[in-house]
This record gives C-alpha cells, sequence and structure tokens, in this order.
C-alpha cells in the first residue's frame, strides 16, 4: 500500500494490487487495471475464498522451473487428475478426468504425485490468515472456505470488501499462491461469485442483482444440481433458473420435495444458511488407485495395511476416531462399490481399522479385478472416547500399545522410521483427504455387525 493511503477513507472503487482508491480504468498509484467497482461493494460481508489451482499452485511455488509448463498432479496412467494448472486447463484437461485422457490432451504435461501432508500445510497457513480476519470461517476443504466479516469495520478500519483484497496480496506475497474471493449478501451468490474470474478473481453479486444475474444461466448452476436433477427437469421443460423463477414454490415442493424449495429460492439468489465456523469433518479416507487391475487377495490386503496406516495417522493428528469402517473399491468399468462395518467402539488404531476393512474385504473375493481400493472411517469422536481397554481380546491390547510405541518412534524419527513388514507398498497413486460434504453411512447396528447389505 503506498505511504500514506489509509483503507479506512476507502468508500469506492479501489484498487486491488495497492488498496488505492481509483476511478480511471487503471490505477493512477501503481497503473493496475485490477480495480474493484461496485454500487453495493462496501455493504456486502459474506465471501468465498478458493485457492487456484491449489496442489498445482504449490508445486510451481516450491519449483520456479515449473512456472511456464503445464502442470497436472494426480496418480500414474491408471489414476485420475486431482488437479491441474491454467496452463493445462488451456489443453482441455479437467479435475476428476482419468489421466489417460489427461495425457492424451496434453503430452507435454509434468505429472507429479500429491503430496498431500505439504498441501495440508499451505492449506493450515492460508486458514490461519483467514481466521486473523474473522473467527466465522467455514471451511469447505482444504483450499475454500465460506467467510463472514460482518462486524469487522470497526477491527480492521475497513470495510470487507477490503480486508479481502488485503488478504489475498498477504496470501500471495507470504505464502506464495493466488486465491480468488467472490462477494455477496449470502453463501450461495458468494461461492458463484468466486468462480467468475478465476485466477486472481475478485467478483461481487449483490442479493438485489441475483435475479437478472441468474436468469439465463443453466438450472445447473444451482448447488445440489446434479446431472441426474438437470436431465429430470429437461424432461420437464425446464432448463434455465428464470424458468424456475418464474414457477410456483408448492408446485415445485409437491413435484420435488425438499429439492424443490431449495430450486424455487436459490434460482432467486435467496439463500438463508449462516457461515457455520465449527463445522466438523464427517470422515477421513485413503484410496489407491493401481496401475494395473488386481484381483487376488493378498496384494489387496498389503494395500489395505497402507491405507489403514495413513487414515490412523489422519485420525489421530486430527485427535478424533470414528466407530464406522468403510471399504471402497472401483472395478475396471468404473462401478464403484462401498461396504462398512460398524465397529463396538470408535478407534484411531490403524490395526482396528485394517481387520475391519480386511474382514469386509474377504467378502467381495470372488475372482473380480479392481482398479482401485479405499477405505475410511466416519462417524467421528473425541479422541478420549476412542479405543477403550479390550477385556476380552488381550491380544489387541498388547497390539494397540505397540502401534501407540511405533507412533511414538514415528514421531521423533520421521515418519517411515518404523513399518509393519506387510506394508509392502506397490506403485499406486495414494491420497488420504477429509470429507466434508459426504458422510459415510451413519446407520448404527450391533457392534462388529455389518452396516448394509451386499450389492
Amino acid at each position: 500500500m503506498p505511504s500514506g493511503a489509509d483503507p479506512s477513507h476507502i468508500t469506492g472503487p479501489f484498487c486491488r494490487d495497492c488498496l488505492t482508491p481509483a476511478t480511471a480504468p487503471r490505477c493512477r498509484a501503481c497503473g493496475s487495471p485490477r480495480l474493484l467497482k461496485h454500487p453495493q461493494l462496501h455493504e456486502l460481508a459474506i465471501a468465498h475464498v478458493d485457492c487456484d489451482a491449489f496442489y498445482a499452485s504449490v508445486e510451481k511455488r516450491d519449483d520456479p522451473s515449473l512456472a511456464d509448463k503445464p502442470v497436472i498432479v494426480g496418480g500414474g496412467k491408471r489414476g485420475v487428475v486431482s488437479t491441474c494448472c491454467y496452463i493445462a486447463r488451456i489443453h482441455g484437461v479437467r479435475s476428476a478426468m482419468p489421466m489417460f485422457k489427461a495425457l492424451a490432451a496434453c503430452p507435454d504435461a509434468v505429472v507429479i504425485r500429491p503430496d498431500m501432508e505439504k498441501y495440508g500445510r499451505v492449506g493450515r497457513e492460508v486458514r490461519r490468515l483467514m481466521l486473523e480476519l474473522t473467527p466465522q470461517v467455514e471451511p469447505l476443504s482444504i483450499d475454500e472456505a465460506f467467510m463472514d466479516l460482518t462486524g469487522t469495520e470497526a477491527l480492521h478500519r475497513a470495510s470487507p470488501a477490503v480486508s479481502l483484497a488485503r488478504f489475498a496480496r498477504r496470501v500471495e506475497c507470504e505464502i506464495g499462491i493466488t486465491l480468488s474471493v467472490g462477494l455477496s449478501g449470502n453463501k450461495f451468490l458468494a461461492k458463484i461469485a468466486s468462480d467468475l474470474e478465476k485466477p486472481r478473481g475478485f467478483s461481487v453479486i449483490a442479493p438485489s442483482e441475483a435475479m437478472d444475474f441468474l436468469r439465463d444461466r443453466p438450472v445447473s448452476f444451482i448447488w445440489g444440481v446434479g446431472k441426474a436433477t438437470q436431465a429430470q427437469l429437461e424432461r420437464e421443460g425446464i432448463r434455465t433458473c428464470g424458468q424456475l423463477q418464474t414457477a410456483d414454490e408448492a408446485q415445485l415442493m409437491r413435484r420435488y420435495g425438499v429439492l424443490g424449495r431449495r430450486l424455487a429460492r436459490l434460482s432467486r439468489g435467496i439463500d438463508d444458511r449462516v457461515v457455520e465456523p465449527d463445522r466438523e469433518t464427517k470422515s477421513i479416507s485413503a484410496e489407491t488407485t493401481f496401475d494395473a487391475d488386481i484381483s487376488d487377495f493378498p496384494t489387496l490386503e498389503k494395500t489395505l495395511y497402507s491405507l489403514s496406516e495413513k487414515v490412523s495417522g489422519r485420525l489421530k493428528k486430527e485427535g478424533v476416531g470414528g466407530r464406522i469402517v468403510t471399504l471402497k473399491l472401483k472395478t475396471p468399468d468404473f462401478r464403484q462399490l462401498t461396504r462398512a462395518r460398524q465397529i463396538g467402539d470408535p478407534t484411531q488404531l490403524a490395526d482396528r481399522i485394517r481387520r475391519a476393512a480386511i474382514d469386509l474385504l474377504r467378502r467381495e473375493i470372488d475372482g473380480r479385478r479392481f482398479r482401485l481400493i479405499g477405505v475410511g472411517v466416519s462417524d467421528l469422536e473425541p479422541a478420549e472416547r476412542c479405543d477403550p481397554p479390550d477385556l476380552v481380546d488381550r491380544d489387541a491390547e498388547k497390539r494397540a500399545k505397540a502401534e501407540r510405541a511405533m507412533d511414538q518412534l514415528r514421531g521423533k524419527f520421521g515418519g517411515r522410521a518404523v513399518e509393519l513388514g506387510i506394508a509392502y507398498r506397490p506403485d499406486v497413486t495414494e491420497e488420504a483427504t477429509p470429507q466434508r460434504d459426504r458422510p459415510m453411512p451413519q446407520r448404527r447396528d450391533n457392534a462388529d455387525k455389518p452396516v448394509g447389505g451386499r450389492r
């Protein structure tokens, strides 16, 4: 910020790069064309912040030689794209695209295996700067969050818009990555706004202009409308948000239930959800995509050992444990199978997680081949409620003590200091991530009784 500039004096358009009041096409102080202008710019306080191509941006930050190259973060030829930089996107690469398709579209891309521990560290650095602005931060994932800056003007001596622009500059200068900001009066519109001008975007949508803004947008623009719902609406002749705006809300509710009310309200830009800073992680999971389809039990079993260690590590780090262990399998035709089991007491222990997962796996081994395997833990509870002494299985208590001793050694000498001999790691793509928006099955049956039937 130029010497003498005072953000508390900014009441109109301003430069995002130097925070100087500006009305001309370019900032007179620094020459930047990135000016923020909106009639309600300094009245809105709900924001959605989303890091730009997060994993790829972190990799480019750490290796400047990648700056002008297409970068894909993901698995081997059998994996999928976790994320990619904007250069790769120009070639048609997209997140969740099978890796072989991504490399066909962009054969010169540099492919980097995900380093979730590193991305987690960077994500926490960004979150720390968010919390310096407001305690009202609702994380959606490792690289995005909602923020409510209502009432922070006196603290920061600036409007929420100015504080957010200053925050974006800090992230870029201090952490070395970029992000995009959407500012509005509610979460739905803020989320839409953050996607409008990526990367390094800052867009504003006031609720008063939502009807006009959304009128010609496809129904898929609405949160919660996936391909199936979109197809159902199209069969009934509804393709745009404008058509939903003119529909009767009661009729939509009779036809679509709770979804009908959401369609009616969000199509008009109405969203009364509040920013929830205490939103909890629903589950923690890890999965692996193999370089070749696998059907034999020993190889799959060994992979589950490694994945269970990863999940256990995350549970211990976050101070939680879970009652439900879920096995995930994917066949060569991309059909996904999930099997879940509720155990007696919530656990953090890799030993209990892998034993439950392996028992579920035994039931699925029938000659079928699998391209992916994963394990997750849900129905989370605080660590102090986890893994009480087992008065029946004395060997279980011995295994628990041994695992805790291994954890201490790993904490002192590094994560690879001690490993189980059986945890052979094949050439796979591994990723451990908290799942916040897709809770695992919550049905509670008797201890160690499978949850859900076979499919």
